[in-house]
């Protein structure tokens, strides 16, 4: 076991729903009725939002405060979840998952955001007693049964990494974690992966916060072969962080694991919780069938900045990084990175002269939100197309996730220091690949000559036109 003094990290902060109880807006409907047949009822509006959008962490033994499985755990939470499923825009709307409405691609896999009609719904049902309507017959096991507390579903593997020690005070520590053994013995390829701690922190936070429930704030993964050298052929694999959801690849592409593999932990960041915790993480891994082979390989492309200058008691600083594309690719992963004090992100791509945003999201340090495109509206850009991100930081007391906004931060090892990187997956392709991605979307999406779409500038010409930014016109060809 490894033994390692930490001190308490304040730099990742939620808002939880107890901080709200002790704003008093939790208290219970003082009414429910069994029936409101015409009304907003849980049995036949709320109860289907959770299953899809809370239930996977609000359940026993998950990062949530309390569990929402059946009518009797969710009823007295009725005004909150008005509460928070209302801070539309705010860091701690729940469920957790920032991306903008109304800007960019709009379509991901895993969404669980709430529409417009949801948040009324809720709303409604809050409000008028939160009746329960037509009972089912069901009990909190029953439901738990089937919430795996996996994403990806049950995983064909889990691995545990080696178990840390973390005493309550300390400063933050940097370092290896050990290893763990795969135990395969054939060669297998990772389709998803996701990962959790698990501790021995019981009770509340001292802190209303998510990152003050664990220790590990990030680990991470360098698997390798039996001849101890990493596997060049899997790429980039993803790390663990505090709130991170799951990493689903792309279905053409795979994660090599190879017989008589270890996964190497050569960098943990820990932190203190204020309380003597144990813990060690999860790794649930789903793969291919066997036989199966990938035909692409996931490449990061960023852009990323490391050069910031966060000034102190000031919001809305805003900060940009670029890249160039010299393949042509088709963008699988949008994941924002910052730190404490980042509020937002956004993504951009120019192509001639048209700048176009694909993509903006919220940003909560506690929750680090993987968003997954779905495959129809990846974005599909050629070679010499530039990416911008374009980041803020608000460094300010009213941005609950920052310790002290009295200090400067930049790139650092302190807690309070920040960085800004889109950590974006993607696939790169030869030209006839680009075009033959194309001419597939055009035919599942039914577009027209000419017509394009956020993300495939080039989605409108029938044949390939000419790839240099300097001399196409991009007047969509017929």
């Amino acid at each position: 076991m490894l033994r390692l003094p930490i001190a308490r990290k304040s730099s990742v902060l939620l808002l939880t729903l107890t901080a709200v109880v002790a704003a008093g807006l939790l208290a219970a409907p003082a009414f429910a009725s069994e029936g409101a047949e015409n009304g907003v009822t849980y049995t036949k509006d709320i109860a289907p939002i959770l299953e899809r959008s809370c239930q996977q962490c609000h359940r026993p033994e998950s990062v949530a405060p309390m569990s929402l499985l059946t009518y009797e755990q969710a009823r007295p939470w009725a005004r909150a979840m008005k509460y928070r499923t209302g801070r539309v825009g705010k860091p701690d709307v729940m469920p957790p998952w920032y991306i903008e409405k109304g800007i960019g691609i709009q379509h991901y896999k895993g969404d669980i955001s709430l529409s417009a009609g949801e948040i009324a719904a809720i709303a409604e049902w809050a409000d008028n007693g939160a009746p329960r309507g037509e009972p089912v017959e069901a009990t909190a096991e029953a439901v738990a049964a089937d919430v795996s507390g996996w994403e990806i579903g049950e995983p064909d593997l889990v691995l545990t990494s080696p178990e840390i020690e973390v005493s309550p005070t300390a400063p933050d520590w940097w370092g290896p974690m050990g290893e763990t053994e795969t135990g395969l013995t054939e060669d297998r390829y990772v389709s998803a992966i996701e990962m959790r701690e698990v501790n021995t922190f019981e009770g509340p936070p001292e802190r209303d916060t998510i990152g003050g429930l664990y220790v590990i704030h990030h680990l991470v993964l360098v698997p390798v072969g039996p001849d101890g050298k990493p596997v060049a052929e899997a790429g980039f694999w993803p790390v663990h962080e505090v709130g991170r959801n799951a990493d689903v690849f792309h279905p053409d592409s795979g994660k090599l694991l190879k017989a008589g593999s270890k996964i190497l932990f050569p960098s943990a960041h820990l932190h203190s919780n204020g309380r003597h915790t144990r813990a060690h993480l999860q790794i649930g891994l789903k793969f291919h069938p066997e036989g199966y082979e990938p035909a692409r390989t996931v490449q990061i492309i960023g852009p990323a900045t490391l050069d910031l200058d966060i000034r102190p008691l000031q919001a809305d600083q805003k900060f940009e990084a670029f890249s160039t594309l010299m393949e042509h690719t088709k963008m699988t992963v949008y994941e924002p990175h910052m730190h404490a004090a980042g509020v937002r992100m956004c993504l951009d791509a120019i192509w001639n002269n048209t700048i176009e945003t694909l993509s903006c999201a919220g940003y909560n340090h506690n929750w680090v939100r993987v968003y997954t495109f779905e495959d129809d509206y990846a974005p599909l850009l050629p070679r010499g197309t530039i990416l911008r991100i374009t980041g803020y930081f608000d460094n300010t007391p009213t941005n609950p996730n920052v310790s002290d906004p009295r200090n400067w931060s930049g790139l650092g090892h302190r807690s309070i220091d920040n960085m800004m990187i889109n950590i974006g997956q993607a696939v790169f392709l030869n030209d006839e690949e680009f075009a033959e991605e194309m001419a597939t979307r055009r035919e599942r999406l039914g577009l027209k000559p000419g017509q394009n779409m956020t993300g495939c500038p080039l989605c409108g010409y029938a044949e390939l036109p000419g790839l240099s930014p300097a001399t196409d016109d991009n007047d969509g060809g017929q």
